[in-house]
C-alpha cells in the first residue's frame, strides 16, 4: 500500500498540470459545498443566537386565552383566576434546571407615559418584583436599581431602558426626572440595559424585523406593588425563568408551565392557561424555511463533484493507455491482477483526496471572503470538512474502478507489444 501511494505521488508530480486540471472539478465541488455548509451553519447559529440570546437562557411563561397571549388592555380577567402565590413561585424555583424565577405584569404603552409634553409610543410598562432584573440579565447603566424599601413601601419610582431615555428625554439623562404613567408621577431613579443586547447581530432590515421584540421601543419598570395604583386592580402575573443552560430551556419552561396550570381554577369556562414559549422550536422553524433552498444549492455543488469524478476516470483511462507497456512488464514478472488494480485505484484515490483537501482549504477561505463581502455569518464545521475529504476519496474509488479494472485485465503479451 505504501509503495502504491509513493508511486501515485510520483505519477501525479510527473504530470503536475494534468493532475491539477483533473483535480480542479473535485476542488471546485468540495469548496462550494464547504462554503455553502459553513454559510448555512453560520446563519442557523445567528438565528438561534438572536432569538434565544447569548447565555440569557430566559423562558417566558405567559398567560394565554384561546391560544393567544392575554392583553388586559382589552381582555377581562376570567373569573377564578388569582395571582400566583409565593408558595407556587417557590416551587417553581425548586424545579430542575431552574436557576431563577420572577413574576411580572406588563402592558404595552399606548400614549400613557409622558415626560412633560413628550409621549412614549409603542413601549411597555412592566411591574416587576425584586428578582426580575437579575433573572432577565439587566444591568444598571445610570443611577440605581430598586431597593427593598422601594418594594416594601410601594414607592412611585421607575427604571427606564436606553430606548426610553433616548426617545423621551432628547439626549438628556433620565435619572432624577419625573414621568407620568396614566397620570401618576414616577421618579426615574436609573437606566438599565440588557447584558446580552450587545451580542445581538443584525445585518439587514430583514434581520431587524425577524428578531426585534415587541418591547423594542423601550421598557419602563415600576415596583409591582404600585401596579394597582396605575391600572386600578391586581392583575394576573406572567412568569419568566432562567434555565441553567440553553439545552434545558424547553424542559424548564414546560415544568414551570405545568406548575402554574396546576393552580388555575377558572370558574367561568374561559380557555385560559399558562404557556411557555419555546424559542428553540421557533429557531428551528425559521431555519427550516430555507432548508429546501439550501439543499438545492448543495445538490448543484454536488454536480461539479460528479463532473470532477468523470474527469478523474477519463484521465485514469489515458494513464492506463500510456502505461500499457509498464503494465505488461509487471505482469510478465509476476504481478497479479490485484496488484495492478490496487496501484491504479490507489492513484485515483490519492488524486481525489488531494483535490478534497485543497477543496476544503479553498472552501474555508471562500466562506470567509463571502462573510466579509456580504456580512453573512459563517461557521466552519470540522465534521463537514472530514466528510468532504472522505467523499472525495469515495469518488476516487468509484470513478477509478473502471480504469483500474481495465488495467488489471490487460493481456500481458498484448501489453508488452503495445507501442
Amino acid at each position: 500500500m505504501l509503495e502504491n501511494i509513493r508511486l501515485s505521488f510520483r505519477g501525479i508530480w510527473s504530470h503536475k498540470m494534468r493532475s491539477f486540471l483533473t483535480m480542479l472539478g473535485i476542488i471546485i465541488g468540495i469548496a462550494a459545498i464547504i462554503a455553502i455548509v459553513s454559510t448555512i451553519q453560520g446563519t442557523n447559529d445567528q438565528i438561534e443566537k438572536n432569538l434565544i440570546g447569548s447565555g440569557s437562557n430566559n423562558v417566558k411563561v405567559s398567560l394565554q386565552k384561546d391560544g393567544y397571549d392575554m392583553d388586559l388592555s382589552y381582555d377581562s380577567v376570567p373569573a377564578g383566576l388569582t395571582e400566583v402565590s409565593q408558595s407556587t413561585l417557590d416551587a417553581i424555583k425548586d424545579l430542575d434546571h431552574v436557576e431563577a424565577a420572577s413574576l411580572y405584569r406588563t402592558r404595552q404603552d399606548y400614549g400613557s407615559v409622558y415626560y412633560q409634553n413628550t409621549a412614549l409610543s409603542g413601549g411597555n410598562v412592566t411591574g416587576i418584583d425584586k428578582d426580575y432584573l437579575s433573572t432577565c440579565n439587566y444591568m444598571i447603566m445610570k443611577g440605581r436599581g430598586f431597593s427593598d424599601s422601594d418594594f416594601s413601601k410601594n414607592k412611585r419610582v421607575a427604571l427606564v431602558d436606553e430606548n426610553v431615555e433616548s426617545s423621551l428625554f432628547s439626549g438628556e439623562s433620565a435619572v432624577g426626572k419625573t414621568i407620568e404613567i396614566k397620570g401618576y408621577p414616577y421618579t426615574v431613579i436609573g437606566v438599565v440595559t440588557e447584558k446580552d443586547a450587545y451580542d445581538l447581530v443584525i445585518n439587514s432590515i430583514d434581520d431587524y424585523y425577524m428578531y426585534a421584540y415587541s418591547d423594542s421601543s423601550g421598557n419602563v419598570f415600576v415596583p409591582d406593588g404600585t401596579w394597582p395604583v396605575i391600572y386600578g386592580y391586581d392583575e394576573p402575573q406572567n412568569l419568566i425563568i432562567k434555565a441553567d443552560s440553553t439545552d434545558t430551556m424547553a424542559a424548564a419552561g414546560k415544568a414551570a408551565e405545568e406548575e402554574l396550570n396546576a393552580h388555575i381554577n377558572i370558574t367561568d369556562g374561559s380557555d385560559v392557561q399558562y404557556k411557555a414559549e419555546d424559542l428553540q422550536e421557533q429557531a428551528k422553524q425559521i431555519q427550516q424555511l430555507s432548508q429546501s433552498t439550501n439543499m438545492m444549492l448543495i445538490w448543484i455543488a454536488g454536480i461539479s463533484l460528479l463532473v470532477g469524478g468523470i474527469g478523474v476516470m477519463n484521465i485514469m483511462l489515458v494513464s492506463v493507455t500510456e502505461r500499457t507497456s509498464e503494465i505488461g512488464l509487471k505482469k510478465a514478472i509476476g504481478a497479479g491482477k490485484s496488484a495492478i488494480l490496487g496501484q491504479f485505484l490507489t492513484e485515483a484515490v490519492v488524486l481525489t483526496s488531494l483535490g478534497g483537501l485543497v477543496g476544503v482549504i479553498v472552501g474555508v477561505i471562500l466562506s470567509k471572503v463571502i462573510s466579509m463581502l456580504n456580512g453573512t455569518p459563517t461557521a466552519i464545521n470540522p465534521a463537514a470538512a472530514i466528510l468532504a475529504v472522505l467523499f472525495s476519496m469515495a469518488i476516487g474509488i468509484i470513478f477509478g474502478m473502471l480504469p483500474s479494472y481495465k488495467a488489471a485485465n490487460l493481456n500481458p503479451i498484448d501489453a508488452l507489444r503495445h507501442e
